[in-house]
């Protein structure tokens, strides 16, 4: 199995778990400039993430917070469109994956000396954002206090000596 049909297979069966993605393909940035942006987002929370994008000067975070939009879009759709109608929380997003690959470069010539051409390659990135839901974990309150109870007389105890 080749390499493009291990990540398309991969992509579906995120897919299919619930996860939402988004892609953008040819666009008009050089990859190595979308991965500084990209780096720094991978990981955070959607919110996080756009407000990075906001403030960033890079040229990329705009292409990358389309994409990232695109992608939050496409999980609230997925979540009308079940079975169950539930609306998705935005706030429990998170930015599972995030790659920026190399696309196809647009080939220019620049006219050199002595009526020679010297090829220029303006390079094209795709774009791929995978979200996914965290799951929020809460304690109850009533438990919440008693186990503070309890670490602070543990805690005193273990302080004498």
């Amino acid at each position: 199995m080749s390499e493009r049909s291990r990540i398309r297979a991969a992509r579906h069966a995120a897919e299919k778990k619930g996860v939402s993605s988004a892609i953008q393909r040819t666009t008009r940035q050089s990859p190595y400039k979308m991965r500084l942006v990209i780096d720094q987002i991978r990981g955070k929370d959607v919110n996080e993430a756009l407000g990075l994008l906001k403030f960033s000067k890079k040229h990329a975070a705009v292409q990358i917070a389309k994409v990232l939009n695109s992608a939050v879009a496409n999980a609230e759709f997925k979540s009308r469109a079940g079975k169950g109608n539930e609306s998705i929380d935005v706030d429990t997003l998170y930015i599972k994956h995030a790659i920026v690959n190399e696309g196809p470069a647009l080939r220019r010539f620049m006219p050199a000396a002595q009526g020679r051409a010297t090829p220029i390659r303006k390079r094209t990135s795709h774009d791929e954002i995978i979200l996914d839901a965290r799951e929020v974990s809460r304690v109850p309150r009533s438990t919440r206090g008693s186990e503070r109870s309890t670490t602070r007389a543990s805690s005193s105890k273990g302080s004498k000596g």
